[in-house]
């Protein structure tokens, strides 16, 4: 292999690695994160106002949607149980 073969090689080795890292620069500037910033911020329907485990299977977890809230129990990976929460009662007197 002479001179001009390995300089070759060697300008094509710097040439592929500066394009990774241009590629990766690209990507962290203007990749998912940047993405996110741009969509219109909308009001959340939904929130978790409180969660309390059971037990290592099961949780209760008080959820608010639309001006309701619910109590859940949830384990085994699905719901178990659902009732309407009546947040006057808990938070009276």
């Amino acid at each position: 292999m002479d001179l001009a073969n390995f300089l070759r090689a060697v300008l094509a080795l710097v040439f592929t690695l500066g394009l990774i890292g241009l590629g990766a620069v690209l990507a962290r500037r203007y990749g998912p994160a940047a993405l996110l910033r741009v969509q219109p911020k909308t009001t959340k329907r939904l929130q978790v106002v409180e969660s309390l485990m059971l037990d290592p299977a099961r949780r209760l977890v008080v959820v608010r949607f639309d001006d309701q809230e619910r109590l859940l129990l949830l384990g085994e990976g699905r719901v178990l149980a659902e009732g309407a929460a009546r947040p006057e009662d808990a938070r009276g007197s």
